[in-house]
């Protein structure tokens, strides 16, 4: 079995613009190991997905005790590196956020997404920084993914929201960030910029419309990611499943599933 220290350093060699990390959010064991069997290198779980199958709204409502038991959960069921979206923290405070990343380490994951909305840059640097410190506790050089939430929210006048966005990610960084998330934008010109004036590993979010994988990595971009764009494909095929054999009686929405007899021994073992 691989250390979580090799898995720690394995994840954070996989971040380059050579040949980007392309994540397929996950939110269950089964989806972990979906992406896991076509051969992704690591596996990143969705704040979105994973609230929605546990009951909860995305938006830092899930408690902290259930993300924690399904990080686990799914770290305990693929072999190769898990990162996990924690959304603020699940912490009122940096202490709290520090308690929720040694849970993180504990649950056997060795990456987190953390986002700092629409909370002010300077508190979120301290949550950063406790987040780095639970890390360096457990002995682990966690990889801590710094979402930036500009571009998503529309934060500050347009004209400055890239000077904004590169002033918090050089704060996030000497916080003790490992890479920045800037989800929102895959505007060529914008993410070029953004890949240009941030001194660490760009991350940005991607469905479709967006530039291909390569195309990113040629900008300069080290890591894409799905979000809850996965989640969201399977649920809409839940609905229109329901909504054709109620009211038209027909299965049509079922066609190209996956046969029950794959995903059953995919969980075997």
């Amino acid at each position: 079995m691989t250390s979580r220290l090799d898995l720690a350093r394995q994840f954070a060699a996989l971040h380059t613009p050579a040949a980007p990390l392309a994540l397929a959010n996950a939110w269950d064991v089964a989806s972990a190991r979906l992406v896991e069997a076509a051969g992704a290198p690591a596996v990143a779980t969705t704040s979105a997905g994973v609230a929605w199958s546990l009951g909860a709204p995305d938006g830092d409502a899930l408690a902290r005790d259930r993300a924690l038991d399904l990080v686990g959960r799914v770290a305990g069921a693929v072999g190769v590196p898990v990162t996990a979206d924690i959304e603020g923290g699940f912490a009122t405070d940096a202490a709290g956020v520090g308690e929720t990343v040694a849970g993180v380490l504990a649950a056997g994951a060795v990456g987190i997404n953390i986002e700092d909305g629409t909370r002010a840059p300077a508190e979120h640097a301290e949550r950063l920084a406790a987040a780095r410190s639970a890390a360096e506790a457990a002995g682990i050089p966690l990889y801590v993914n710094a979402r930036i939430d500009t571009y998503l929210f529309g934060l500050g006048a347009p004209q400055t929201r890239l000077d904004e966005t590169l002033a918090r990610a050089a704060a996030y960084l000497a916080a003790g960030a490992s890479g920045i998330f800037v989800p929102g934008v895959t505007d060529p010109a914008t993410v070029a910029e953004l890949a240009k004036g941030i001194g660490a590993p760009l991350n940005v979010l991607v469905g479709p419309g967006a530039p291909t994988v390569a195309e990113l990595g040629a900008l300069g971009v080290a890591r894409v990611s799905l979000g809850s764009w996965v989640a969201e494909a399977a649920y809409a095929v839940v609905r229109r499943a329901a909504e054709e054999l109620i009211s038209g009686g027909t299965y049509g929405s079922l066609a190209g599933s996956l046969p029950y007899g794959e995903v059953n021994d995919l969980l075997k073992g």
